[in-house]
Order: structure tokens, then sequence, then C-alpha cells
């Protein structure tokens, strides 16, 4: 099969996982075409920059019966539906197709040394600093993450060495495949950050998802290393039901621990922020470090990479120069511009603990300003009312919040609902200033009128927010 494929055509291309992989397979010397139902960018430029020919809509004219351009494999996203027009066009002409994991291992990671990063939380910006590290250390990493790194200005690479990181999703890999997309890979080291209830699309409740987490954790004791977060109570339990045997631990009380967290007295000359800094402890391993990753939250994640790191031998020094010059992920408490000295911060926290976290996280470092939070529940588990009662004082550190009603809309019964306007209220109730927005426009004409100097707006949300990041800047401007 694989010398024949020439041909490769993705359904359901903008995905971020998708959008990757289809920029791997074109600069692998294939012919990549690709559909997508909402074709905007950014996604359609980095695919279009990457010299792919991008369909807006599902149809079977998309994958072609011309002899000469009827692609040779079919790769089918989890988005799609099993009477999505292009899936239903494969299916009757019985082409080749397989899911992107399938795909990963078969193109791209069949031999490499996979380091497997898995969790409810942290799975990006945790992806992004071990392949950092892996790359600075000199071991020339391949990656594929769900997120664009700053550094290389994309979601991955193909290296030449011999270990691949990988983000590792929990969630199902194809209408053909229901199981997690991670039980596709056989990782030699498996990061795993911990496990809370999400994505209530698929999964009904927490023990749900921990079955799909001692799934995979069943299937790979024997023979990956185990990094985890101690402090994470269900993860915790999912390993020791499972035995697991080669296991390292990080975080308070934990095998790998972080002392001494503090800032930096001197704000960085390029950037003006002040550096986190740290000392980090485990076995053989003293080491001092500095980075510019905000938050208690940032710091375990760093650690995870730090013992894996460790694990393959790479030298305190190449870790801790690896660490410090690690610029960050797009979306993770990334700085979208300053105005009047204003700061404009998008980040893609959108369960309660995100949340929580990165809040936290980035206060200490405008402690002369306000944090303003402005948050869009619209993922699948946030627009449910399963955290009504949680949300709220996940603000507790904001000094002003503003919560938007989504600009997405989803088929959910009207009991099982979440409520932004009950949120501004409980949050209200705590003693915060919380206001209700029914779109992005009206947000901006309020935060115009009512921000001033030093102060950090947090926009949150896992999606485009109606481009209030650059609005609110030309606003302010």
């Amino acid at each position: 099969m694989a010398d024949s494929i020439k041909r490769i055509h993705l359904v359901a291309a903008c995905g971020t996982g998708m959008g990757t992989l289809a920029c791997i397979l074109k600069k692998m010397g294939y012919i990549v075409t690709g559909s997508d139902r909402n074709v905007y960018p950014p996604m359609s430029d980095f695919l279009e920059d990457n010299g792919i020919t991008l369909f807006s809509g599902f149809t079977p004219a998309n994958i072609s019966d011309d002899p000469n351009q009827v692609p040779d494999l079919v790769i089918i996203g989890n988005a799609v539906t099993r009477d999505n027009p292009e899936a239903v066009a494969v299916m009757e002409r019985g082409l080749a197709y397989m899911s992107m994991p399938q795909a990963v291992n078969r193109f791209i990671a069949h031999d490499k040394k996979i380091i497997l990063v898995t969790g409810t939380h942290g799975k990006t910006t945790t992806s992004s600093i071990m392949a950092h590290l892996l790359e600075t250390a000199g071991l020339s990493p391949s990656f594929m993450i769900g997120g664009i790194l700053k550094d290389y200005n994309s979601s991955f690479k193909i290296g030449d060495g011999e270990y691949m990181v990988i983000e590792g999703d929990e969630y199902d890999t194809a209408f053909f495949d229901k199981g997690p997309k991670f039980m596709h890979y056989d990782p030699f080291i498996t990061i795993m950050t911990g496990i809370e209830f999400d994505h209530a699309d698929i999964f009904t409740d927490l023990n749900h998802i921990c079955r799909a987490f001692d799934g995979l954790v069943l299937k790979i004791k024997d023979k990956s290393r185990i990094i985890a977060c101690k402090e994470n109570v269900n993860l915790m339990q999912v390993l020791e039901q499972a035995g697991v045997v080669d296991l390292q631990t990080y975080g308070p009380n934990a095998m790998w621990q972080v002392h001494d967290h503090r800032l930096g007295s001197e704000p960085d000359p390029g950037t003006g922020r002040l550096h986190t800094l740290a000392r980090i402890t485990g076995p053989g391993t003293d080491l001092n470090i500095q980075t510019d990753l905000p938050g208690q939250h940032n710091l375990l994640n760093a650690t995870a990479c730090i013992a894996a790191a460790r694990s393959l031998g790479i030298k305190e020094a190449d870790i801790a120069r690896g660490l410090s010059t690690f610029s960050g992920v797009k979306r993770r408490q990334e700085i979208r511009g300053q105005v009047g000295g204003i700061t404009v911060m998008d980040d893609f926290a959108h369960h309660p603990t995100a949340v929580r976290e990165t809040i936290a996280a980035v206060k200490p470092f405008y402690p002369q300003g306000r944090i303003v939070a402005v948050f869009e529940p619209r993922t699948n588990t946030s627009m449910r009312n399963i955290f009504q009662t949680i949300y709220p004082a996940c603000f507790d550190l904001a000094d002003l919040v503003c919560i938007c009603s989504p600009g997405v809309k989803k088929n959910i019964p009207e009991d099982q609902r979440f409520s932004p306007e009950r949120l501004t209220e409980d949050i209200c109730k705590r003693g915060k200033a919380a206001y209700h927005f029914h779109d992005p426009g009206q947000v901006i004409d309020f935060l115009a009128l009512e921000l001033r100097p030093k102060d950090l707006v947090l926009i949150m949300s896992n999606g485009g927010f109606g481009n209030i990041h650059q609005r609110l800047l030309e606003r302010l401007g």
C-alpha cells in the first residue's frame, strides 16, 4: 500500500490535528487535498501556505472520480459522521481510508520512540516543552502537537532523531473507531498530567473518562515509563489499580518536586516580563531553572518534562538552557498586544481548573493593575450545566469579570444547558464585579470605556471569539 500512495485527501482538514497531519504529509512529498465545513483563518491560511488544496464544504466531488485525480488514501477526521457525503462516497467506492492516529503511526511514528503526553489539562504546553528540550539538546526530534510553538511557528516537525513527541488526546478516533486516539500509540515514555471530567459530548461521567485512561495504562504499563502528576487523585487511583511498576511521580511530596517558586527581580529586556524561577529536584537531579512560563501549573508541566529528559540521559545544563529559551505556545498566556499600558492576553482555558489556574498564574505578573477576565464558555462541556456551580469560584482572583454568551450553538436539551447569566450573578454574589454580554462587540464597547493603564485583559476561549483580541486592541488604539 505504501509504495502505491501518491494522493491523499483529508476529510475535516481544518482541525488542529488533521491540519498538522496534512502539512506533514505534504512535506513528505505526497499530493495532499483537504475539505472542511468551516474553512477560515488561521488554519485555512496555514494549509494553503503549505501548498495544500482546500475545499470549502463537504461533497463527493471533492474526492475526484477522475482516474488521474482519485486519492489513493482518504484520512477521515473524528469530527466526521458516517453520513458525511464524502465519507459515504469513500465507502461506496471502496476507497482506502484510515483515521488520523492510524495515519500518524503509518507515515510518521512507526520507526520512532514515542514520548506520549496525555491528560485532561496541559497536554499542549507539556508536549511543546518536551519537544523543545529534545531539540535544544541536539536530538532532532519529530513532534506533532495541538498548538503552534512560537519558537518554530509550527505545530509539527519531522526530525532526524529517534524520538517523537505526540500530544495524545482522549477524544474518540473516528466514527468507525470510537476508542480514544491515544490508544493507537505505543509510547516509550508516557507523561500523564491528570484526569478530570471533560468532553461531555462523548463521556457520560468521570468514571467513564477514567476507564478510557485505565485502558491506556493497562496497554502500556509493561513497556512504557509513566511519569504522572501525584496530586491528581483520579490519575493515581487509575495507576494504582493497574499496578504500574515503572512509575515516576511529580508534584508536592512526589519523586520530582518544585521548590522555591518565585519571580525574578529583573524584567526581561526583550519582553519586559519577569521570569519564573524555581529549583527542581528528582532522582540524580538538583536543578535551578528560569522560564518565561507563568504559574505553578506550568512549573509542574516543566517538571514532568525534566523527569522525561533525565530518563533519556539529557544533561541538567542542557535542560536548563532549553527551558530558558522556550518561548511558549500560541493561545497559551499569549500576549496579543499592548496599547496605552493595557495588555491583551489570549488563552485557551475553558475547563474550570484551567480558568482558575490561568488567572492565578498571571496575577503576580501584574501587581499594579487589574486582572480583567473575559470568558466565553463554548466547548461541548462548558455549554452544559455540569460545572455551573463550580465556575464562579474559579474567578475569585480576577478583579473584573466579563462573561459572554458563546458564538456557537449546540443542540443541548434546555434542562442541561449552561447559563452564562447565572454564572455572572453567582460571581457577583462572591463580591466580584461581573457583567454578562451577548456578543464580543458588546464586550469591546464596555472594555473600551472601563480599562485603564496597567490592566491585563485575559481573554479565555477555545475558539476564535469573533477576533475579539485584535478588535479590542484596534479600539484601544
